[in-house]
């Protein structure tokens, strides 16, 4: 399994028990917070290095 794969099916499995132990809301607030914040507390450069490699990845 690769490393992103095994990131994927930890996320899948914290949400579900977020949302067995929160409201909805709450967790999507989480889930959608948490990596929202982290792009944020990276400075322009890393921003810009971040989503060229992105677009990369994607074939762009």
């Amino acid at each position: 399994m690769s490393k992103n794969a095994k990131i994927a099916a930890g996320g899948v499995a914290v949400g579900l028990i977020l949302l067995i132990w929160l409201p909805w809301w709450v967790a999507f607030l989480i889930v959608v917070g948490v990596p929202a914040v982290a792009y944020l507390a990276l400075d322009p450069s890393q921003r810009r290095r971040l989503r060229r490699v992105t677009r990369k990845e994607l074939g762009r």
